[in-house]
C-alpha cells in the first residue's frame, strides 16, 4: 500500500508542476485535462499524506517504548493504540479510493421515465420524478435536454427521455435505474384512501459513435406529424422522427423540435444509448450471470425505492436507508442517498478484490 500511495502522491505533484508550467497554461484544453486529473487524485493524495504521517508517528512511538522512562513508555503505548486504529481506518478508506474507476462514470446519461402501474396517478408521479431529477441536475450544475416527452390530459407523464450532461453524471445517476414506488392519496381519490403506484426509470450512459457503431442499413426511419397532449397542437409538417434499429428491434421517437434534422439527431442519441446498453447488459450477463450486486442490478423491474407521502419518508431498499425528508428529496436534495449508494458500490468492489 505504501508503494501505491507514494506513486499517487508523486503523480499528483507532477500534475501540480505541470499546471504551473506556462506552456500548459497557454493550452487551455491541456490545462483543463491536467486540472481534472489532479482533482481526481486529490482525495487519494490527502488521505495518503495523512496515512504516511500516521506510519511515521507509529514508528517514533515504537522507538519510545525502548526508552527507560516509564511515563514516556505509558504515553507512547496509549498513542500507539490510537494510531493503530487510525491506520486501519485510513487503510480501509484508501482501499476504496484506489479502486479502479468505472470507465462509464465520466459519461453523460440518457434518463428515461415511464409511468407504470397506477394509471393517471402513476403518470402524475412520473411528472414528480422529472421535476426531482431536474432540480437535482440544477444543484449539480448538470445540463438537461429533453429528447422526447408524452403527457396525459391532467399533466402527468406517460414517457419522458432526457439527456443529462455534465461532470461524471453517470457516476451519480446510474443507481436510479429500476422501479420507483409511490404511496399517497391521489387528488382524484374522494375517500382519502392511500394508493400505491409505480414508475420505471432507466439510466443509460450516452454512447458516442466510437462506443457503438450503427450501420445506417440497419435503420428504418419514419417521419410523421408531431402532436401534443390532448391533440392541442398538431404540426403541419412531418418533422417528427421514429427510428427502428432492425437487429435489436429498439424503437425511438422524437418530436420536440420543429426541425426534422434536429429531431433525428436527438433520436440517434437515444438510440445509440439504448443499443449500447443492450450490448453492455448482454455482455455483463454472460460474464456474471450468477452474481448480483448489493446495490442492485439496474434491472428496470427491480423495486429500488419507495416514496411514502403520509409518513414523509423516502426509503432506498437496496441499502435499507430511510430519510424522513421526502419534500426536500423531491426538490432535488438527493445527495445523501446518492453518496450512500456510491460508497456501498465501492465497498462491494473492495470486498471482491
Amino acid at each position: 500500500m505504501v508503494l501505491k500511495i507514494k506513486e499517487f502522491i508523486q503523480k499528483y505533484k507532477e500534475l501540480e508542476n505541470l499546471l504551473a508550467d506556462v506552456s500548459v497554461i497557454e493550452d487551455m484544453d491541456l490545462y483543463k485535462k491536467y486540472l481534472k486529473e489532479r482533482a481526481d487524485l486529490e482525495p487519494i493524495f490527502l488521505k495518503g499524506e495523512e496515512y504516511l504521517k500516521v506510519l511515521k508517528e507509529t514508528e517514533e512511538n515504537k522507538e519510545l517504548l525502548n526508552e527507560g522512562d516509564e511515563d514516556i513508555k505509558a504515553l507512547a503505548k496509549a498513542e500507539l493504540t490510537e494510531l493503530e486504529e487510525k491506520q486501519k481506518t485510513l487503510e480501509d478508506e484508501l482501499n476504496i479510493l484506489m479502486l479502479p474507476k468505472d470507465p462509464l462514470d465520466e459519461k453523460n446519461v440518457i434518463l428515461e421515465i415511464r409511468s407504470g402501474v397506477g394509471g393517471e396517478e402513476a403518470a402524475l408521479f412520473a411528472a414528480d420524478l422529472l421535476r426531482m431529477y431536474t432540480k437535482y441536475a440544477e444543484r449539480e450544475n448538470f445540463k438537461i435536454e429533453i429528447l422526447s416527452e408524452s403527457y396525459t390530459d391532467l399533466g402527468g407523464i406517460k414517457e419522458c427521455v432526457l439527456l443529462i450532461s455534465g461532470d461524471k453524471v453517470y457516476s451519480k445517476l446510474k443507481f436510479e435505474s429500476g422501479a420507483h414506488r409511490v404511496q399517497r392519496v391521489p387528488e382524484t381519490e374522494s375517500s382519502g384512501r392511500i394508493h400505491t403506484s409505480a414508475c420505471t426509470v432507466a439510466v443509460l450512459p450516452e454512447a458516442d459513435e466510437v462506443d457503438i457503431v450503427i450501420d445506417p442499413k440497419d435503420l428504418k426511419i419514419d417521419t410523421f406529424r408531431a402532436s401534443g397532449a390532448g391533440g392541442q397542437y398538431v404540426n403541419k409538417t412531418e418533422s417528427a422522427i421514429r427510428i427502428t434499429h432492425i437487429p435489436t428491434g429498439i424503437v425511438v421517437e422524437c418530436q420536440d423540435e420543429k426541425s426534422q434534422l434536429k429531431n433525428k439527431e436527438k433520436a440517434m442519441k437515444a438510440l445509440r444509448a439504448r443499443v449500447f446498453d443492450k450490448f453492455k447488459t448482454e455482455q455483463k450477463n454472460e460474464q456474471d450471470s450468477n452474481r448480483k450486486s448489493l446495490v442492485g442490478s439496474g434491472d428496470r423491474s427491480e423495486r429500488i425505492r419507495t416514496y411514502n407521502f403520509p409518513q414523509g419518508r423516502v426509503t432506498d431498499h437496496r441499502i435499507n436507508l430511510t430519510l424522513y425528508k421526502l419534500e426536500d428529496f423531491l426538490n432535488g436534495d438527493m445527495t445523501e442517498i446518492v453518496q450512500a449508494l456510491i460508497l456501498q458500490e465501492r465497498a462491494e468492489k473492495a470486498k471482491e478484490i
